[in-house]
């Protein structure tokens, strides 16, 4: 039945005597302002009015008519508005009319879609009927006031105080609800409320987890998206990784399956909350063991730029576990990460696997995934011979000096990190020198960024030990960019304790290393020379720091180390 109907209906069907000659005039104004709504504007003129005498009135059919007069009006008509007219809707919220209720509930969520109206509804009270109205027995009304709460949740200004509210317990409870409605309404509002530290704690004393962690397996896809992105949410936070893993014992089980079904949004929330869970060792290990890698490395594999961001930042974490380099290698996990290293280029154009084009990655994304992988690259080098072979046979290398010089500085610092790990290597150092790595490595000794800087001359350290050749160092003596020569002034003259000591050290390596063409190149540099007599004789402080301070003791250690080192240098050239 359309408003008109409804509204002329109430006028006919009751006694004129028995209205006020105010709601006879107001029914009447309404009436024509349906008829002929283009000609009239409801929120500045008589209209509103109108149906504000309505709802004062204490005739329930006049109140109804009002309610659903206000509900078609907002849906149709979504604008910023004043307490002029959230005021008669709040009113309406209040009354024991369950079809009031659930056609004013209607109108404040059609109208809290605005981002001014969520703060306004808030400011004006809106929060303590919304919750009594979740409570209600009709489900119905249950469905709209949980929408009009979601849609206030949406802003950051109203998060706070929803979870002080005491709208939490009511939420949780409803998310349960036998109605999928309000079931999907409740789950999406305790994701909006997921994004603030504060309020993840709320969520986790309202008894939030165990409902959401069993709503994982909802029929419903967009319950359970809301489920696992709140999940994913609430385990970012340490303490709530614990509760998770000490009260929720197939939580990760259930997530590993999600990856492998459903719908692609839910497989990519799956993954990053297995990701943020991942942040702590146990973690780490059950994911391996549950099964997780044949999923996530199809994900890896996809086609669609955020399967792909969220199942490697997962690979990520879960390679720290020095546990799982080996499952994580044995899976087949090389290839694919290393193809992630790719240069950025057009986005594919296959169809992703619900017949869609996937949105193409942003340079971000790019960014991001490239990190994620040469990360996981370098860990899974890290404690193994035949793993770090295996990772040079998978082309790392070559791909990183293709790349190395024409990435971002994000990239930048993850390559030149896991060269730095290979190159610990003795059976692949003369490997790596041979592929001229060297010519890469020496210009991002002065990147601007110190991290670039620090994990080249940490390289170029670690292929200086050890080695029989010493060829490729005389052959960059003094180029490209300015050379091995350049880097090791810069380092030794740069007043930073670390780069000091990765200078010294790798001029300490040369000298041992006894080849002459190299070692007179070093005798004949006096910039060179110069900067370790001065290292050399640096005092160190008479007495230790009074305080006992940690960072300055650890200071003096450096200074002590270097110190030494210099005049180790100094005295072999002598």
């Amino acid at each position: 039945m359309v408003l008109t109907d409804i509204l002329g209906h109430s006028q006919d069907r009751l006694y004129a005597p028995l209205l006020a000659e105010s709601e006879r005039e107001a029914v009447s104004v309404l009436l024509r302002y349906l008829e002929n709504r283009g000609e009239e504007d409801f929120f500045s003129s008589g209209p509103l009015r109108a149906l504000t005498t309505l709802v004062y009135s204490s005739n329930v059919d006049l109140q109804r008519s009002a309610a659903l007069a206000f509900a078609e009006i907002t849906e149709k008509d979504v604008r910023a508005v004043n307490e002029e007219t959230l005021s008669p809707i709040l009113l309406l919220l209040q009354s024991s009319d369950f079809e009031v209720q659930r056609a004013a509930s209607a109108a404040l969520g059609n109208l809290a879609v605005n981002n001014d109206n969520k703060i306004l509804i808030v400011e004006m009270g809106g929060l303590e009927p919304l919750i009594k109205q979740m409570q209600s027995t009709n489900v119905e009304v249950q469905c709209n006031a949980v929408g009009c709460i979601t849609n206030l949740a949406t802003h950051e200004d109203n998060k706070v105080k929803i979870a002080r509210s005491g709208a939490l317990v009511p939420l949780t409870k409803l998310a349960k609800s036998k109605d999928m409605r309000v079931q999907r309404n409740a789950t999406g509002a305790l994701l909006n409320m997921t994004h603030s530290d504060e309020n993840r704690q709320e969520l986790v004393s309202a008894g939030a987890i165990p409902v959401l962690v069993s709503l994982l397996q909802s029929p419903d896809a967009d319950v359970q998206y809301y489920c696992t992105t709140a999940l994913s949410n609430i385990a970012v936070d340490a303490a709530n990784r614990h509760i998770l893993a000490d009260t929720e014992p197939k939580l990760v089980s259930c997530l590993v399956s999600l990856m492998d079904s459903g719908p692609e949004r839910v497989q990519c929330q799956a993954a990053l909350a297995l990701r943020n869970l991942a942040s702590d060792d146990k973690c780490q290990l059950e994911i391996v063991q549950a099964g997780g890698m044949p999923p996530l490395l199809r994900l890896l594999q996809s086609n669609v730029p955020q399967l792909v961001l969220s199942s490697v930042a997962c690979i990520r974490n879960i390679s720290i576990h020095p546990d799982n380099e080996a499952p994580i290698i044995d899976a087949n996990f090389l290839q694919p990460l290393v193809g992630l290293l790719k240069k950025s280029g057009p986005p594919s154009t296959n169809g992703s696997a619900n017949g869609n084009s996937p949105a193409p990655a942003s340079n971000a994304t790019e960014e991001e995934i490239q990190c994620h992988a040469i990360s996981t690259l370098r860990n899974l080098a890290a404690s193994s011979e035949r793993n770090k072979k295996a990772i040079v046979d998978a082309g790392t290398v070559d791909k990183c000096i293709s790349l190395v010089l024409n990435v971002s500085s994000n990239v930048q610092s993850e390559m030149t990190a896991c060269i730095a790990v290979l190159a610990l290597s003795d059976e692949l150092k003369q490997y790596l020198l041979s592929v001229k790595i060297i010519d890469v490595l020496i210009p991002l000794t002065s990147s601007p960024n110190t991290e670039v800087q620090g994990n080249s001359g940490a390289a170029l350290g670690n292929l200086s030990s050890k080695i029989g050749d010493y060829s490729a160092f005389v052959s960059t003596w003094s180029s490209p960019a300015g050379g091995i020569s350049g880097y090791l002034i810069r380092f030794l003259t740069s007043n930073d304790l670390i780069f000091e000591h990765i200078a010294v050290w790798t001029l300490l390596q040369f000298v041992e290393g006894g080849e002459k063409n190299l070692v007179e190149l070093v005798k004949k540099s006096t910039a060179i020379i110069e900067a370790t007599k001065t290292l050399a004789a640096r005092e160190l402080p008479a007495d230790p720091p009074a305080n006992g301070d940690l960072i300055d003791l650890e200071d003096t250690e450096a200074e002590s180390e270097i110190i030494a080192l210099a005049g180790r240098v100094l005295k072999m050239l002598e």
